[in-house]
């Protein structure tokens, strides 16, 4: 018999209070000080440990303070200062054409509304809600690969896109919980709820979870 909407909702709200419990201490693990710098390590995170983005970002925050900075940088210089990042032809040509973006279009600040942000060059919704709700305050889900997975193996969410994924979630999850439930979900999936083989008798939410295909 399928879940009812109710029961799911009653569900999540068990979840993240359970979760909460378990990872006080979870947060977004991106060094960044301004929404600016935050919009750039997340660019530079696709594909990439958050632990690398934050060395790399170490010394290129020091070096571009503003976005008429990155808007001059020069393209081959900058490949080589986030080389280490991955895609770093594709990451350098976003970072520099998002600001000229906001040079051009925003008086060189970081827009704060998700249909703005996704408008700049290399940024999706996934960037734009990490930015919402980290630099901004705002409630956004962002549907990282540890939210997707969590996500679908708690039974709170059901698809191969992660656009339909978020709106799923955002069906279920209480408005206010948005951020915080993303940190929790991140966190739970890198300490627990891993890709290939997670820990799911140590589980905090064991009891609560619909996935089938749990370790023993």
């Amino acid at each position: 018999m399928a879940e009812s909407l109710a029961a799911k909702k009653a569900r999540a709200r068990s979840l993240i209070r359970i979760l909460e419990r378990e990872y006080p201490d979870a947060k977004i693990a991106l060094n960044f000080s301004s929404p600016l710098e935050l919009l750039v390590a997340t660019i530079l995170a696709a594909q990439c440990t958050d632990e690398r983005v934050n060395r790399v970002t170490q010394s290129l925050f020091k070096t571009y303070q503003s976005a008429d900075d990155y808007a001059r940088a020069d393209l081959a210089t900058l490949e080589r200062e986030i080389h280490s990042t991955g895609f770093y032809k594709a990451k350098a040509r976003a970072i520099i054409g998002m600001a000229k973006e906001l040079v051009a279009k925003h008086r060189g600040q970081v827009p704060n509304t998700v249909e703005e942000l996704i408008a700049l060059p290399g940024v999706g919704r996934k960037t734009a809600n990490v930015v919402l709700g980290n630099a901004f305050g705002q409630s956004a889900i962002a549907v990282d690969t540890h939210v997707f997975r969590v996500s679908q193996r708690l039974g709170l969410a059901k698809s191969e896109d992660p656009e339909k994924v978020h709106d799923q979630l955002c069906q279920v999850i209480p408005n206010l919980k948005w951020t915080r439930f993303t940190h929790l979900l991140t966190t739970h999936g890198r300490r627990i709820c891993v890709a290939r083989t997670p820990a799911c008798p140590r589980c905090p939410v064991r009891a609560l979870c619909r996935w089938p295909g749990k370790t023993k």
